[in-house]
This record gives C-alpha cells, sequence and structure tokens, in this order.
C-alpha cells in the first residue's frame, strides 16, 4: 500500500519499478502530527525526511517579530528542513503541521544510506530538483507579479487552501499582510 502511494506520488517525476519502491518503503516509519505541532525546532538539525500521507506542513523562519512562512506542503510531497538534512548542520528554519497530519518519515541516518543506493540516489535528485525548480518559480513571481496575481497562481496550484491553512501563513507566504489578503479576496484590492 505503501509502496504503491509512493509510486503514484513520484511516477510524474520518475517511473520507477514497483521494487524499487517497495525497498524505499522499507525504510519508512509512519507518525502523526497534531494541528500547528512542531515538527523540526528552529535552531535544530532535521533529524527525518518526511513524505506527507494526508495534511500539511509550512516551513517557517523568524523575522524580527514572528514567523515568516517560506513554503507548503500538502498530501503526496515531501517535506523538511532539506538544507539541514543534506549538510547536517542546524538552520533557522522551523517546520510546524499546519493540520492534524499523518506522514511517514525516514531517518537521517537512512536517507543517506538510501543516498548510496542507485534508486535512493535518483529519488534524491529528483527531490532536489523539482524542490530547486518551485523555489526558482516562487522568487520570480515574488519579483515579478503583483500580491494578487501570487494569490491566483495559490489559488490554482492549492484550490482549498483557505480551508486548511490559517490566513495568516497564506498572507506570510505571499509577503502581503493578512489584512492584504483579505482585501484581494474580496476583490477591494
Amino acid at each position: 500500500m505503501l509502496a504503491e502511494t509512493l509510486k503514484k506520488s513520484f511516477d510524474k517525476y520518475f517511473n520507477a519499478p514497483i521494487e524499487a519502491w517497495i525497498e524505499f518503503a522499507a525504510f519508512c516509519e509512519p507518525i502523526t502530527f497534531e494541528k500547528d505541532q512542531i515538527i523540526k525546532p528552529q535552531g535544530s538539525t532535521e533529524k527525518y525526511f518526511y513524505f506527507i500521507i494526508k495534511g500539511s506542513a509550512g516551513l517557517f523562519l523568524w523575522k524580527e517579530t514572528n514567523f515568516v512562512c517560506l513554503d507548503f506542503a500538502f498530501e503526496n510531497n515531501a517535506c523538511c528542513d532539506y538544507m539541514s538534512l543534506l549538510t547536517r548542520q542546524p538552520t533557522e528554519l522551523e517546520v510546524v503541521a499546519l493540520e492534524k497530519s499523518e506522514m511517514i518519515r525516514i531517518s537521517s541516518a537512512n536517507f543517506h544510506i538510501l543516498s548510496r543506493k542507485s534508486v535512493g540516489q535518483v529519488i534524491m535528485q529528483m527531490t532536489a530538483e523539482a524542490s530547486f525548480i518551485e523555489k526558482q518559480q516562487q522568487q520570480i513571481e515574488l519579483l515579478t507579479k503583483t500580491a494578487e496575481e501570487r494569490y491566483k497562481i495559490l489559488q490554482t496550484k492549492f484550490p482549498d487552501i483557505h480551508q486548511r491553512i490559517a490566513q495568516k501563513h497564506i498572507a506570510s507566504y505571499l509577503g502581503i499582510t493578512p489584512q492584504s489578503l483579505s482585501r484581494i479576496r474580496s476583490g477591494s484590492y
């Protein structure tokens, strides 16, 4: 079951045989998080690579007086402080469950063992490349699009985001205030 879920989620990037996903799934363990539960605290080293089965998570950075949302992850996506996982160093990033979530996780040690296997290398390269492309696109949008345009893009990517994620996190991700987001949503921007 888990191997099939992983295969289906990753087939759009890399169509590996089910046997590869069965091997990958053997390294995984299930875990649940409550809404607003901190998955990885700021100032710590990432200990796990997570894959979301149900729910969502956010990546946050403390800036002056509050946390800024840098990214979201939903079902069938990976989430973690990837920089910390790769460097094995603490970062100021914090990962938080944004709703009650069911995930699987792979320990950092097993993640690095998998990275030495051919299927693991492909999966990790594919994950890194997809993450890089998404972050570059987000930066381009932040610099070239209006807040209203960025909001429309976000709605297209995640149609039910307002039922799942707090408005303050959505606004933070867009680089605007919650009040500005309310104006955009009401069409009076």
